[in-house]
């Protein structure tokens, strides 16, 4: 993965992105997908299932299909300039793309009859079937209560590793019991379950590629010791906003996080480190990614 140095000026798109955990014998995992060599969005990197809010999100039929009223859901991203229903929308962004790129549903019926059918309707939905109609068949409501809105992420002017701007909104959420990911082969050609030590090790290594809200957020994760632990911390703060400050010194590139004194927002949004830096064609934190993992 290159450096990317140009300047977009269109605005950010917004998006909405599922950092999917489960407990393994080495303690948390989060799950990774392989985007296609071919995308145009971050091709060949290994993201969180997630992607764009398209207009379906936010209709009538589809809100009509959550298991929480819009205006339950607005608070719980922290941003009171979202209407209710622009607020919804990222919820079910965030559970279409989830159930679209990593085959697993978040719906409030029973956990069997997920498991039973999670193959079929997201093999419907990755066709081109709307989500509304599917759920509304499957006599199913959204489960919102698994998701919770974890951190907000604005790609800045200036790009590390593409040419587009996203204004996305990270849930994190317990993949639901008897599920199993199965990526969509298309969009997807890759899922890895990792713990978050491990991804970064492997990134390390050169054996994966991530940017920087996945490397960050991988930092972030390894303080949790299970999913009980990272899900009671989302529920307990409003998810922090994260706008990336570009700047450079004598060795190149550094992307500086609120609380760092080269950022302009001076409170700390995140129990991590404040900067990454490019170096040896990785981004890493200031005392490098050895001394993070070793």
């Amino acid at each position: 993965m290159e450096l990317n140095n140009e300047i977009v000026d269109t605005p950010p798109r917004d998006a909405a992105s599922v950092v999917m955990l489960r407990d393994g014998t080495a303690g948390l995992e989060v799950l990774l997908l392989r985007r296609h060599a071919d995308s145009n969005v971050l091709g060949g990197a290994y993201v969180f299932p997630g992607g764009k809010v398209d207009a379906a999100d936010g209709a009538a039929n589809m809100l009509a299909q959550l298991d929480r009223a819009p205006a339950e859901l607005q608070p719980r991203l922290g941003e009171p300039e979202l209407s209710p229903e622009q607020a919804a929308a990222f919820y079910v962004a965030a559970a279409r793309e989830a159930a679209e790129e990593s085959g697993v549903l978040f719906l409030q019926v029973g956990t069997q009859e997920i498991a039973t059918h999670s193959a079929d309707t997201c093999a419907r939905l990755r066709a081109g079937e709307p989500f509304a109609a599917l759920l509304a068949e499957a006599r199913a409501r959204l489960d919102t209560d698994a998701l919770a809105p974890w951190s907000r992420w604005i790609t800045p002017r200036r790009p590390s590793v593409m040419n587009r701007r996203f204004d996305t909104r990270f849930f994190l959420a317990a993949v639901p019991p008897l599920q199993e990911a199965r990526h969509d082969d298309f969009e997807v050609t890759e899922a890895r379950w990792l713990t978050p030590r491990a991804a970064l090790v492997q990134y390390r290594d050169h054996a994966i590629d991530m940017a920087p809200p996945q490397i960050v957020s991988l930092i972030h994760l390894m303080q949790y010791r299970d999913v009980a632990q990272a899900m009671q911390n989302a529920r307990a703060r409003p998810p922090p906003l994260i706008e990336p400050h570009p700047v450079e010194d004598e060795a190149g590139r550094i992307l500086t996080y609120p609380g760092d004194p080269a950022h302009p927002v001076a409170e700390r949004a995140l129990p991590v480190t404040t900067r990454l830096l490019w170096r040896e064609q990785r981004f890493q934190p200031p005392g490098g990614l050895a001394a993070l993992l070793d």
